[in-house]
């Protein structure tokens, strides 16, 4: 085993609802939802039409800007509706599945006997190819590209994140096939990060055909962005891909089966969840098909259902649906009522990262937090904060300032080609002064990927 990257820097929020480690069957839901806000960038070109039947796999639209790019149905079923949103922006694409379970039949096929470009072939037809991601910018990878190296975190460290030692049991074989697959998409190596305490399963410490390397510390140890920094750092020019463990399983079983079958298992997580735990779902069931009946609801409190993690995640509405890339459902309480005196009143039963409340007495203690931020915006000036929690060689303040005004040459300098929005959720965490700092990163990106397209 490789010598294992200690991180020192960042921060474990201690929040309620940690999903024990039961499977629970979950009802199949009525509708299902493939929602192009989840791949940014993308602008979809419908390839059906309302009230025409499709299987598992039928494509539903296009990439505008890559025609390859398919995404398709993850049931068999209807297409009943587009939703839309403002300037009729294409919000959700919504299947009524049929419970058939139909799907395209691609063929089984080893990956081991398969040309790189029949394999590239395969995963675009099946609409698997959205699982791979790129850095820079954090978008779906181009297949006209060939990375430096590939990336895969087998941990993630997130608040109330799934233990992906459990997700991965049963499914050893499909992931290994998926791990056979990025292999073959570059010539550079294939990088699987373990959490060196935690990490148990053979499937990953036996994983072939990859570099192991094992991680140390707390949150953002598990983010991608922080292990290819650590590891083998994006410099401009330079294009690196990266995918989850479960949308590789999901890879792995397209190989295997012939099928695209985008089931995944997802923690149902949070304080206002009854009995937090793990459901088998499809990508973009309705939340409420398996998470109804284990809510806590209170009077006068409201939920907030978020499709992810708390930092990082997608409010949804009650009747919303899972994300595409998604293996968690997080449920706070809104932080909608108002509080006497707000941050000035002493009180056991707050967290902070700084002494302000007596929380770092009892490290031991997990915390029911809500969604209020005690505050508006206030004036952006230098605190260091922002250096506790980012594990990079990066200058945070300096950087969000060179997008604020536009300074590409400056945003080069600062090392924007090796961040992504992610990667600074725990400094829009701390910052005092209230700013939307992920939103910033995002413009950031996008502002270089045009100037450069």
């Amino acid at each position: 085993m490789p010598k294992t990257i200690k991180i020192r820097k960042g921060l474990n929020i201690p929040l309620q609802g940690n999903a024990e480690r039961i499977l629970q069957p979950a009802p199949a839901a009525e509708v299902y939802a493939v929602k192009p806000p989840d791949f940014h960038g993308l602008i979809p070109k419908m390839l059906v039409k309302e009230g025409e039947p499709v299987k598992a796999g039928t494509p539903l639209f296009f990439d505008k800007y890559n025609e390859r790019v398919l995404f398709t149905s993850p049931v068999s079923g209807v297409f009943q509706e587009v939703v839309r949103g403002e300037k009729r922006r294409i919000m959700e694409v919504l299947i009524k599945a049929d419970g058939a379970e139909d799907a395209v039949n691609f063929g089984a096929v080893s990956p081991a006997g398969m040309s790189r470009e029949e394999i590239v072939e395969r995963l675009l037809k099946s609409g698997t190819w959205p699982f791979i991601r790129q850095r820079p910018f954090s978008v779906i990878a181009s297949p006209a590209d060939k990375p430096k190296s590939v990336f895969i975190s087998a941990f993630s460290t997130a608040p109330l994140a799934p233990d992906l030692d459990f997700v991965v049991k049963g499914q050893e074989n499909h992931f290994q096939t998926g791990l056979d697959v990025m292999a073959k998409l570059t010539d550079g190596d294939v990088h699987l990060s373990v959490d060196a305490k935690n990490t148990r399963s053979e499937a990953f410490l036996q994983a072939k055909g990859v570099k192991i390397h094992p991680f140390e510390g707390p949150h953002p140890a598990g983010n991608i962005g922080i292990q290819i920094h650590h590891i083998d750092p994006i410099n401009k020019g330079d294009i690196v891909w990266y995918t989850d463990v479960q949308d590789l399983i999901i890879i792995g079983r397209l190989f295997a089966q012939g099928i695209y079958d985008p089931t995944r298992i997802v923690a149902l997580t949070g304080p206002e969840v009854l009995n937090p735990r793990y459901y088998k779902v499809k990508a973009g069931a309705e939340v409420l098909s398996f998470a109804e009946n284990n809510l806590r609801r209170q009077k006068d409190i409201g939920l907030r259902l978020i499709s992810g993690d708390v930092l990082t995640g997608t409010a949804i509405e009650e009747k919303g649906f899972l994300g595409f890339y998604d293996n968690q459902v997080t449920v706070i309480p809104e932080g909608n009522h108002p509080e006497f005196l707000g941050w000035l009143i002493p009180n056991i039963n707050r967290f902070s990262m700084s002494r302000t409340w007596p929380s770092f007495l009892m490290p031991w203690k997990k915390y029911r937090l809500d969604t209020n931020i005690r505050s508006g915006e206030r004036p952006f000036v230098m605190t260091g904060v922002y250096e506790k929690v980012l594990p990079m060689d990066v200058m945070p303040m300096q950087l969000l300032k060179a997008i604020m005004i536009n300074d590409i040459d400056k945003m080069e300098n600062l090392g924007i080609y090796e961040v992504a929005p992610e990667d600074f959720a725990l400094c829009e965490y701390v910052c005092p002064s209230k700013i939307e700092i992920q939103t910033l990163i995002r413009e950031g990106l996008d502002i270089i990927r045009q100037e450069f397209a």
